[in-house]
Formats: structure tokens, C-alpha cells, sequence
């Protein structure tokens, strides 16, 4: 069985869990915000025999039937609203968050993206620093709530110009990627509030690299001549788009990084200046794929569904060994690597 652990409606989730269902695969989809007050759940480790990880409800299952595991942008935890003051709910909320994530990382089957990995790789700091190690060109950039760190940096970057945006643009707090404007230089006092990123501007088109273990969709997306270049998610639908080929250095460089934030899927960002250099920006372990895949035909959903399909397979198979008499640990050893060599060669097939 494949455990998904994400949300109803999730239109990413939906469309690989189709294809999943299509395939034959048991698939169990798991929104963390029915726990603790919409399902139940009983965890047992009963002496010496092997813990009982349960989640009840119309459909209970044993965690421990699990092959494989998708985490992708799950809700948080929702509290009884019969728990009384803020103090008891977060409590609660604690609690639940204990019991709930301890349970999940104890289950013994591979993960796409592995959850703490996941969690550090949403931070740009760390994303830009691991970028760097690697090989990868960044902007200039700097992050800062010091007035006359922003302003020493705008006169730095003032014949390039200079964008600001947020850490994180949440559907709750949506904010775009903005010039820098003279009226922004006055009010610069204001990062004192929170930090704030500011990065030269990159003049060219992005690139939105959807990465599934080693396999690359690569697609341009030319948004110069619209209303809003500075952020093409603003003018999605006045952009240009197609499929392209990324060279082979950037290619393994991006391989590379994703080994660093222990990734097998994430949505990379970069941008091309007028002279072909690449540029790093960031990577969203959880990123948007199907606006790309409907307008280039990449089969990302096919290749993000073979993926986990391909790594439930080798752990049944590697369930199916340790049961068997007289295994031995080179079986043991080959089973993995023909399992590791069975997913790499699904994704590329998408």
C-alpha cells in the first residue's frame, strides 16, 4: 500500500493518485488535519511482538502495511474546538504532533520527499548555501533586517536593479516578487521588522526544472514580453512556454544538490540572462508541476506515479526476502540496488 499524506482536493495529489489506482496500487490518502478530532488513531508495541501502528476511521490500516510514503502539502493538525483556552489547545496540538509524526517516521518504507529532509529543504538559506557548494551560480543576494545593509546592497546592485520578496507566499499571505523602487528606498527601515530577501535582478527567462529522483522535465518559460516579468507566476497565462534540454553540467550540478537536501522530487527555479548563463533561485520540495505538463506535455504525473510505484515494488520485494529462509546479506544487498536502478529507470521513462 502507498500511504498519501496530503489533502482533499490537492489537484497534484489527485491526478498522481489517479494514475496509481489505474495501475492497480492500494493507496491510502491521509489528511493530517482529520487528526485528532475526526480519526482516531491506536499505537501499540506490545512487548516483544512488533508495534501496531493504526490508523482507525470507515477504512482502518496498519501502518505497518505501508510500501512506500508521499508527503506533499499537508494541512495542519485541527483541535476539538471543545478544548477550551489557548493554552489547552496548544497543548493538544502538541501532543497530537507527537504522537502523529513520531508514528509516521517510524514507518519502515521509502519516502517521496523524506519528511525532515523536506522541511529543512523549504528554508532558501540552506537551498542557496547547498546551491553554492555545488557548483551552482546564485544572484547576489542578501537577506537582512538591518536598513543600512538593504540600502548598502542597492547601491551595489543599483545598474542591475534590485527585487525583494518574502520567504514563503502562502495562498494566506500572498506576496509577489517586487523591483526595488525609490519609494522602497525610503522606507527601508522597515526590514527591521522581519527579514526580507533582496537579490539582483536577473534580466532574462526562467526555467521551471521538475526533478523525480535523477530524471529532468525541463520548460522555459518566456515572460519579457508581458505585463510582469519580474514574476512570471503573475502572467503565467501570458508567458511563453516550452520544453527544453538543460546542459549536462547543469543538469548534474542540480542532481547533485538535490542529494544534498536528501530530495527525490522538488521544483527548481532558475533564471537565463541574454548572455546563457544560468542562475539559481530556489527549489520547492512540494512545487506546482501541472501548469508546466499542460503546456510543453511533459509526463511529469506518469513519472512522479512510476516513482512511487517503483519504490513501494522494492520494498515488497525486500519484504518478501526477509520472510524467506537462508537470505543472504549479498541477496539482501543486490535486491536494494536493483530496487534503487528500477526507480531511476521508471522516472526516465517519464
Amino acid at each position: 500500500m502507498i500511504l498519501v499524506v496530503s489533502y482533499p482536493g490537492e489537484e497534484h495529489t489527485d491526478a498522481v493518485c489517479e494514475r496509481l489506482a489505474a495501475a492497480g496500487e492500494a493507496v491510502h490518502r491521509l489528511d493530517l488535519s482529520d487528526l485528532p478530532a475526526r480519526l482516531a488513531l491506536a499505537f501499540d508495541w506490545p512487548g516483544a511482538a512488533p508495534p501496531a501502528l493504526r490508523l482507525l476511521g470507515e477504512q482502518p490500516i496498519d501502518l505497518a502495511t505501508v510500501d512506500a510514503v508521499w508527503w506533499r502539502r499537508v494541512r495542519p493538525f485541527e483541535i476539538d474546538p471543545a478544548v477550551g483556552p489557548d493554552d489547552r489547545r496548544q497543548f493538544a496540538h502538541s501532543e497530537t504532533e507527537q504522537a502523529v509524526l513520531g508514528m509516521l517516521d517510524s514507518i519502515d518504507a521509502p519516502w517521496i520527499n523524506p519528511r525532515g529532509a523536506d522541511d529543512a529543504a523549504h528554508r532558501k538559506p540552506l537551498q542557496w548555501t547547498q546551491a553554492a557548494a555545488v557548483g551552482l551560480a546564485l544572484p547576489p543576494t542578501c537577506v537582512t533586517t538591518s536598513a543600512e545593509a538593504a540600502r548598502t546592497f542597492c547601491q551595489a546592485q543599483h545598474g542591475e536593479g534590485v527585487v525583494f520578496k518574502p520567504f514563503l507566499a502562502s495562498i494566506a499571505d500572498w506576496r509577489e516578487t517586487r523591483l526595488v523602487e525609490a519609494e522602497d528606498l525610503d522606507r527601508l527601515d522597515l526590514v527591521r521588522l522581519a527579514p526580507v530577501i533582496f537579490q539582483r535582478c536577473i534580466r532574462g527567462v526562467d526555467l521551471r526544472v521538475t526533478m523525480i529522483g535523477d530524471a529532468i522535465f525541463a520548460a522555459e518559460i518566456d515572460a519579457r514580453d508581458s505585463d510582469y516579468p519580474v514574476d512570471m507566476r503573475m502572467v503565467i497565462g501570458q508567458a511563453k512556454m516550452r520544453a527544453v534540454d538543460l546542459p549536462d553540467a547543469l543538469a548534474e550540478r542540480l542532481r547533485a544538490l538535490m542529494r544534498r537536501l536528501g530530495l527525490v522530487y522538488g521544483a527548481i527555479d532558475l533564471k537565463q540572462d541574454a548572455r546563457g548563463d544560468y542562475y539559481f533561485l530556489e527549489v520547492n520540495p512540494a512545487g506546482q508541476w501541472l501548469f508546466v505538463e499542460s503546456r510543453t506535455g511533459l509526463p511529469i504525473t506518469q513519472a512522479h506515479a512510476d516513482a512511487l510505484r517503483a519504490l513501494a515494488t522494492e520494498r515488497r520485494q525486500r519484504r518478501l526476502q526477509s520472510t524467506q529462509p537462508g537470505r543472504s546479506r549479498h541477496n539482501d544487498a543486490t535486491s536494494r540496488r536493483t530496487g534503487a536502478l528500477a526507480q531511476r529507470r521508471a522516472a526516465q521513462r517519464g
